[in-house]
C-alpha cells in the first residue's frame, strides 16, 4: 500500500504542476494574442497560411476552453439571475403582503369594532353622542313628565285634603244639626206628653 501510495503521489503532483502550468499560459496570453501569435509563427504558402497542427489544436482547445468557461459564466450568471428574480418576486409578495397588513392595521387603529362590523372612530363618537343626547332629551322629557304629574298629583292630594276637611265639616254640622233637630223632636215630644 505504502509503495503504491510512493508510486502514485509523486504522478498526482506531477500532473498538478503541469495542469498548472497549462492553465498559467492559457491565463498570460488571451485568445487574441494566441491567435496573433499563431498566425505571426506560421508560414505562408502562397495566399495562404500554414499553421502548424499542434498549434491549431492548442489554439483551438483554449478557444473551447474559453466558450466552455464563459458558458458556465453565463449559466453561472443566468441562474443567479433567476434566483435573484426569485428573491424580488419574494421580497414584492412580502411588500405587498406586509402593505396589505398595515393597511388593515390602520383601519383597526382607526376604526372601533362593534358587533363584528368595523367602523371608523368618528362614525362611533356621532352615534354614541346622538344616542347619549337622545337618552338625555328622552330623560329630560320624562323628568319634566314626573315634575308635572308630581305637581298634579300634589294638587290633587291637597284638594282630597281640602274636600275632606270639608266632608268632616259638613258632617259634623249635618251632626249637629241632626242632633239639635233630634233634641228638638224629643223636646216636642216630651212637650205633647205633657200637655
Amino acid at each position: 500500500m505504502k509503495k503504491i501510495l510512493s508510486l502514485t503521489l509523486p504522478l498526482f503532483f506531477f500532473s498538478l504542476t503541469i495542469t498548472a502550468q497549462d492553465s498559467i499560459q492559457v491565463n498570460k496570453n488571451t485568445l487574441n494574442d494566441q491567435m496573433t501569435e499563431a498566425f505571426d509563427k506560421s508560414n505562408s504558402y502562397q495566399e495562404y497560411k500554414v499553421i502548424k497542427k499542434a498549434q491549431l489544436a492548442t489554439l483551438r482547445r483554449n478557444i473551447l476552453d474559453s466558450v466552455s468557461t464563459l458558458q458556465k459564466k453565463i449559466a453561472s450568471m443566468e441562474s443567479e439571475i433567476a434566483q435573484e428574480k426569485i428573491a424580488v418576486d419574494s421580497l414584492g409578495h412580502n411588500l405587498k403582503t406586509t402593505q396589505q397588513n398595515l393597511i388593515k392595521a390602520k383601519e383597526k387603529e382607526d376604526g372601533i369594532e362593534i358587533f363584528g362590523i368595523l367602523t371608523s372612530k368618528a362614525t362611533y363618537n356621532s352615534v354614541m353622542w346622538g344616542i347619549i343626547v337622545i337618552l338625555l332629551l328622552i330623560s329630560g322629557f320624562l323628568f319634566y313628565r314626573f315634575l308635572n304629574s308630581h305637581k298634579i298629583t300634589n294638587a290633587a292630594q291637597l284638594k282630597m285634603a281640602e274636600m275632606e276637611i270639608e266632608l268632616e265639616d259638613y258632617r259634623r254640622n249635618s251632626l249637629e244639626r241632626e242632633q239639635k233637630l233630634r233634641r228638638k223632636l224629643q223636646d216636642e215630644i216630651n212637650k205633647n206628653r205633657k200637655a
